[in-house]
């Protein structure tokens, strides 16, 4: 019999998910705080600049194409605009690894 190919399970994403939520700088924060309109988004995402989990959470709000609040230090219209300007990409988890990789070549 062949290998099974390594496949997520639901299972898996959640346990993934959970390890790094567990991480997040915000996880103490009122959310009231996080989930605000307009420039007050600018100043909720000061939380996140020395997050250690902030790849892991745009990706997340990424890839589930979530709406509204701050996630991973990024703005309701800034997660908007990558959206927009990279149809193509499947997994921004993998995207932000790429960029990293890049970045630290140069």
């Amino acid at each position: 019999m062949g290998q099974q190919p390594d496949v997520a399970t639901p299972c898996a994403e959640a346990e993934a998910r959970i390890a790094w939520v567990s991480q997040a700088r915000c996880r103490q924060a009122d959310p009231d705080e996080l989930f605000v309109r307009g420039a007050a988004q600018r100043k909720a995402a000061v939380i996140c600049r020395h997050c250690p989990v902030i790849a892991e959470c745009g990706a997340d709000a990424l890839d589930n194409r979530v709406e509204f609040g701050v996630w991973g230090g990024m703005t309701e219209r800034q997660r908007r605009a990558l959206l927009k300007q990279h149809p193509e990409v499947v997994s921004w988890a993998e995207f932000f690894a790429a960029q990293r990789k890049h970045r630290s070549a140069v």
